[in-house]
């Protein structure tokens, strides 16, 4: 059978999630990092396919699915939420020709920015996104440690969390954020957040002034957050972690972008540890997170 490109559908999301999952441990176990990915439903994903379906593609021989390339587009920023290829696979150009339809996304989108957020010891694929125009910005560390720990060395929370609700007024409040933050505003993102059961989100306000927001999953990640200010970030990581670690996870984690000083310095000094290198890539003139840590590699 023949190799062939096309959109991906919704019944190809499962399988490319259990491909996505082999590709990582493959990579993480070469790497010395071990077995890392678990396969998860595929919501995210589902939720990007109704959104745009020019976004997705998979790479099929003979009904086989051998490659995956996910990207989404909030306002004039695409991103690259996955690219990976069946490690058995590798090496017949599969991933350069499913990067080649992420980017023909992007080009039809009319992005300004394009970003990634790949592994820093996969080389490969960096010197792939380098010839096409994205280069490495910053580093962002995964951290993480047991839920008691962080308890027990965090300060009182110096911000207060309000829970998000879908109001204009609300909605209005987080577009401004995300816009200091990540200069774009993402509503249809946290739609998505706010109708997941499992995840709760807050409004981090200093006495009357709402200064940023966090969500934190029911496996104590915290992800995405975002502050108004730089200078606010450490006071807000502190009060996601104060909540997070009341919950009854048994880890706490996040990612944390190099460039965020003051929440690399509360996650060393409550007890985290970094447990998996990565690297943010883009285009010139996108990329100074001072004030975001990201959910994860996929949904940024």
């Amino acid at each position: 059978m023949s190799l062939v490109y096309r959109p991906a559908q919704a019944q190809d999301l499962a399988t490319a999630e259990a491909l996505v999952v082999a590709s990582i441990n493959d990579l993480t176990e070469r790497h010395g990092f071990g077995s890392m990915a678990t396969p998860s439903p595929p919501n995210f994903q589902l939720f990007s396919l109704k959104d745009d379906p020019g976004g997705l593609w998979i790479a099929e021989d003979g009904g086989d699915i051998l490659g995956f390339a996910w990207s989404w587009v909030c306002g004039n920023v695409w991103f690259l939420a996955q690219l990976f290829v069946d490690p058995s696979q590798q090496g017949r150009g599969i991933g350069n020709e499913l990067l080649k339809l992420a980017l023909e996304h992007a080009q039809k989108s009319r992005a300004d920015h394009k970003a990634l957020i790949t592994f820093a010891f996969n080389r490969v694929s960096q010197g792939l996104y380098i010839r096409h125009g994205l280069f490495p910005r910053m580093p962002v560390y995964f951290f993480g440690a047991a839920r008691e720990q962080v308890k027990t060395g965090l300060p009182e929370p110096p911000l207060r969390g309000i829970a998000i609700d879908d109001t204009a007024e609300h909605m209005e409040k987080l577009a401004e954020i995300d816009v200091r933050a990540v200069g774009v505003a993402r509503e249809k993102h946290h739609r998505y957040l706010l109708n997941d059961p499992g995840t709760t989100g807050v409004m981090l306000c200093a006495g009357n002034e709402c200064v940023g927001y966090a969500y934190i999953g029911p496996n104590g990640h915290i992800g995405p957050l975002a502050v108004t200010r730089a200078d606010i970030l450490g006071s807000a990581f502190t009060t996601a972690l104060k909540m997070a670690a009341d919950k009854s996870s048994e880890k706490v984690s996040a990612f944390v972008p190099g460039t965020c000083d003051s929440a690399l310095r509360v996650a060393v000094n409550c007890g985290m540890r970094i447990t998996v290198p990565m690297l943010l890539m883009a285009s010139p003139g996108y990329g100074a997170w001072t004030q975001y840590l990201p959910r994860n590699p996929g949904f940024m």
